[in-house]
């Protein structure tokens, strides 16, 4: 009997110190429970319900176990990591056999680009003219997937990716992979001349901000964790670990602080891992090798830096001046059609220049090999530079990183037989100049160096094309910043009117919206109201004021307690017929928009405790805020911040 008294003593003063720290928001509440029962037991009055496990708060304990271990440090941001990694790798490897599915299913062939003007095996009456029925069927598909459920998804996903770490907290939403990996896997199997990598960033950096939402981190490491999905993303997509990591410290979280190199690191290892467990360890693009003969040729490589420069910021204006004009021309249609018309313009041009048909990757082969002649790569280039534009005008879903390499490819190749023609003993072959020229362009276009760098020296292996590719690549990116403030991806979120390179003045404040922290609107008066009726209000309201609002829902001031109390003090005779107009006070405009600095200076300009917040658009009273909610919201960020 004692031993059972011991063991009801014990659990008791368990449920006791669970119900202390409930709020600890990773604590685990424990249920009321007879003393001496085995947790998990069923009792008469708790009959175990068809289908309920045996034991239903071990998940649970887990999971808390999880929660707690990876805010408090205790290596669970490292499992994380990890598991992110995984969930990246293994979404890179599903992603690509999806992307083949449909190609196969599309074209009929494994890489349509490839194959000339070949038909469609599957429909043979079609001829080559399948090539243009293909994009409109693909965006019947993915045009109404996109548009109901996950908009986001929609164009080359990178910039949304930078925006939630720099303005969201690392926050994605998670139906974000299932639709962007369904609808760009349908975009680019379709004929959509695109790449693949800006998904799987996007795909892996959404798995990151799931997994840190659901077990509750801070927003330092759930942003971490969005990066490590976009690096695992990148290395298991290239084979490029390296490269991977550079893409999410020097692109996504914009910094190089040790502990996100760590963790970055062990992310893009073990989607690597998976990666080549899946398709190898041979290099992603077999890419001849070439020297680098004599100092003397940078002058060369130097001016293929400044044409790539051109080249890189003449994609980026064609492609969103074009997306402007669409977007007029669209304007007043529904969204989930447009894939689908602009699908037949898309199908046109693959019926003229095939090589265009989804990412490219064996005609870029060819290019660097030699297997094309001067006006060939010239026109390869246009065209890449049109179809990738359209493919994004008409709301296709993919990448702009691999078809910047082809852009590079085509333009260096170019070059590079030009310079061979005029100066043979002293130009290398033109290939190097077409790998030189892949990591110029993109480098000129995403202005990261580092991760241009580092992409071509993991896709060839071979260390000798380094010193020309270091500095082509400095000569770009140089000259890029200093004619154009913005790259292909911040200049997607200039125009929305975010800028991410801004400074966040005020810090926590400045990124609290006031519609955020506002409660709920107290009873409005009407300036008709009596005196009597008002003082009544605000007996019960217990409020230092109280808005005014007329017949058509706009604001025409509060009313102060304090001028009720000294107008009725000065003249208590005359109020007989006074009314809740007799007291209006003009209130400091407060809009739902307004960050919390603002608020900050409103409340600050008045007497009052609190002030009725206008939404963003109209007059319409939708709030109210006072000092109290402000410091509790406030509070809430700090906290999740660290």
């Amino acid at each position: 009997m004692w031993i059972r008294a011991r063991i009801a003593v014990t659990y008791a003063r368990f449920v006791a110190f669970a119900r202390e720290q409930s709020n600890d928001p990773y604590s685990l509440a424990v249920p009321d429970r007879p003393l001496g029962s085995a947790p998990g037991a069923c009792t008469e009055d708790e009959p175990l319900a068809p289908g309920q496990p045996l034991r239903p708060g071990l998940a649970q304990r887990w999971i808390g176990r999880l929660r707690r271990s990876a805010v408090r440090g205790e290596g669970g941001l490292t499992a994380l990591a990890v598991l992110v990694g995984a969930g990246a790798g293994a979404g890179a490897v599903a992603f690509r056999y999806m992307i083949l599915g449909f190609t196969e299913l599309f074209s009929g062939h494994h890489d349509y680009s490839s194959a000339g003007h070949a038909a469609n095996p599957l429909v043979p009456g079609l001829g080559v003219f399948f090539v243009v029925l293909a994009p409109v069927l693909g965006g019947l598909v993915y045009g109404p997937l996109v548009a109901r459920f996950a908009p986001e998804a929609r164009g080359h996903g990178v910039p949304e990716v930078m925006l939630a770490v720099s303005r969201l907290g690392g926050r994605m939403r998670p139906q974000v992979p299932v639709v962007k990996s369904l609808a760009s896997a349908l975009c680019i199997g379709s004929g959509g001349s695109v790449g693949r990598e800006g998904p799987i960033v996007q795909i892996g950096s959404a798995l990151g901000s799931a997994a840190g939402q659901f077990t509750q981190v801070s927003e330092s490491q759930l942003r971490l964790l969005v990066a490590c999905g976009a690096a695992g993303g990148i290395s298991a997509t290239f084979n490029a670990p390296i490269a991977g990591v550079f893409f999410a410290l020097e692109l996504i979280l914009r910094n190089f602080e040790t502990r996100s190199f760590g963790l970055v690191v062990l992310s893009s290892v073990t989607a690597d891992a998976i990666g080549r467990a899946a398709f190898g360890s041979h290099p992603f693009l077999s890419l001849p090798t070439f020297n680098f003969s004599s100092p003397v040729e940078l002058v060369l490589y130097a001016g293929l830096g400044v044409i790539a420069m051109a080249v890189g910021l003449v994609f980026v204006r064609v492609l969103y001046v074009g997306e402007d004009m669409a977007d007029r021309l669209w304007a007043g249609r529904p969204e989930w059609l447009r894939p689908a018309a602009g699908g037949v313009l898309l199908g046109l041009l693959l019926l003229a220049v095939p090589e265009m048909y989804g990412v490219g990757y064996p005609v870029l082969q060819w290019a660097v090999a030699g297997h094309y002649v001067v006006l060939a790569l010239l026109g390869l280039l246009a065209a890449k530079i049109l179809a990738t534009s359209l493919t994004m005008w008409i709301g296709g879903s993919g990448g702009v990183f691999a078809p910047s390499l082809f852009m590079g490819a085509m333009l260096g190749s170019a070059y590079g037989m030009v310079v061979h023609h005029l100066l043979p003993h002293l130009a290398a072959a033109a290939g190097a100049y077409g790998l030189v020229g892949m990591g110029a362009v993109f480098a000129a276009a995403a202005r990261a160096p580092i991760t241009a760098l580092l992409i071509i020296f993991e896709l060839t292996g071979d260390y000798r094309i380094i010193l020309p590719l270091m500095f082509a690549i400095v000569v770009a990116t140089t000259l890029s910043n200093l004619v154009s403030g913005d790259t292909i991806y911040t200049l997607k979120l200039r125009r929305r009117g975010i800028d991410i390179d801004a400074p966040q003045h005020g810090g926590v404040m400045a990124q609290i919206k006031v519609s955020e922290a506002m409660g709920t609107l107290p009873r409005a008066l009407s300036p008709q109201e009596p005196l009597q009726a008002v003082i009544a209000r605000f007996a019960t309201e217990r409020a230092d004021a109280l808005p005014v609002i007329d017949g058509d829902g706009r604001l025409l001031g509060i009313v102060a307690a304090t001028d009720l109390e000294q107008a009725i003090g000065q003249a208590e005779h005359q109020m007989d017929d006074a009314s809740a107009a007799d007291f209006l006070r003009a209130a400091p405009e407060l809009r739902a928009h307004e960050t919390l600095d603002d608020a900050v200076l409103a409340l600050a300009g008045t007497d009052e405790e609190g002030l009725p917040v206008l939404a963003s658009d109209s007059d319409r009273v939708v709030g109210w805020l006072t000092h109290r909610r402000l410091l509790r919201a406030y509070r809430a960020r700090l906290r999740k911040s660290t």
